[in-house]
């Protein structure tokens, strides 16, 4: 029997639906819409690496090896405690959270520091289809559920939300989004705790309904979910008789196949991650990190936390 690797398994795929394409093991696309504000690269400590708004009131934690994989914050102050926060586990697509990071961007760039009127610290809606309308908008279909709660499930029932609206405490989970079978592996969880503005619930939601795909290569998707999706592999497109101009999908497509290329090629190491961050820094300025190196790649180390939680 032959012992040499098959090729096929690093052949880059479209995944549909994306919300069963499981991390890439880099957080590129999840911090590209905030690849402008100030990184920090941390030694010590689980979290690797910390992207902050210019006055630290957001923060967006990447935690290479845990459970948690993301973990992001808003304050009404640096110093002050948080109002509320959210958490990705270690199998949600980092496609899910740029819709989270996204309009964190856009409501810090509308925000006044000086006026504390950021809307990403906006109390959340009485209205539950505030948080979750752009899952309905899908065709996602309430469910019964619990008095107190309401449940929201993908028409493949391989996705859902489950909300709690009894009043819970500031610091409970209120709003929970999953994706895949239940188990350790194969079970994307995104949680936000009840003070969550619900504009940026719906966000999220809105990038978890996506219709588009996501790039992998094949040996990324669990083999307990294989049968869930579909796989279409990323090849050059033939060009039709004549010349035409690309569409937004083949722009779309080479841009992902690009940013998963660059990622496989992406440091394995926190100690890797900082030498790189040294080169930026000499290349582009004597005082300053480079805002060029690609944000997460560091935590390319296998997802496998030595305590390891059991998904919800």
């Amino acid at each position: 029997m032959s012992t040499l690797p098959d090729p096929s398994r690093y052949e880059e795929v479209l995944v549909s639906p994306m919300y069963l394409a499981g991390s890439n093991g880099a957080g590129d696309a999840g911090f590209a819409p905030v690849a402008h504000w100030p990184h920090h690269y941390l030694d010590d400590g689980p979290c690797q690496l910390l992207v902050t708004s210019p006055d630290q009131r957001i923060r967006i934690g990447w935690f290479g090896d845990d459970f948690e994989l993301w973990k992001i914050t808003a304050s009404e102050e640096a110093v002050a405690p948080p109002r509320w926060t959210a958490t990705f586990n270690h199998v949600t697509p980092a496609e899910i959270v740029a819709g989270l990071t996204t309009a964190l961007a856009q409501d810090y760039a509308a925000s006044d520091p000086y006026e504390n009127n950021g809307r990403f610290l906006a109390d959340p809606s009485v209205y539950w289809t505030d948080s979750l309308q752009p899952l309905l908008d899908a065709g996602w279909r309430r469910e019964p559920a619990m008095h107190g709660t309401v449940n929201v499930r993908a028409p493949d029932g391989q996705a859902g939300a489950l909300m709690r609206t009894s009043h819970p405490r500031w610091d409970d989970e209120a709003v929970t989004l999953w994706a895949g079978p239940r188990g350790w592996g194969t079970r994307a969880e995104t949680v936000f705790t009840a003070r969550t503005p619900s504009h940026l619930i719906a966000a999220t939601a809105a990038a978890m309904a996506s219709p588009d795909p996501a790039v992998r290569e094949r040996h990324m998707i669990h083999r307990e979910v294989e049968h869930l999706v579909t796989l279409t592999p990323v090849g050059p497109v033939a060009a039709p008789q004549g010349s035409r101009a690309p569409t937004p999908l083949d722009v779309r497509r080479t841009a992902v196949t690009e940013a998963v290329r660059r990622a496989a090629r992406a440091p394995r190491t926190a100690t890797d991650l900082r030498v790189m961050a040294a080169q930026g820094r000499t290349t582009s300025s004597a005082h300053k990190r480079s805002s060029a190196l690609t944000p997460a790649a560091a935590a390319r180390a296998p997802v496998a936390s030595s305590a390891r939680r059991h998904s919800r």
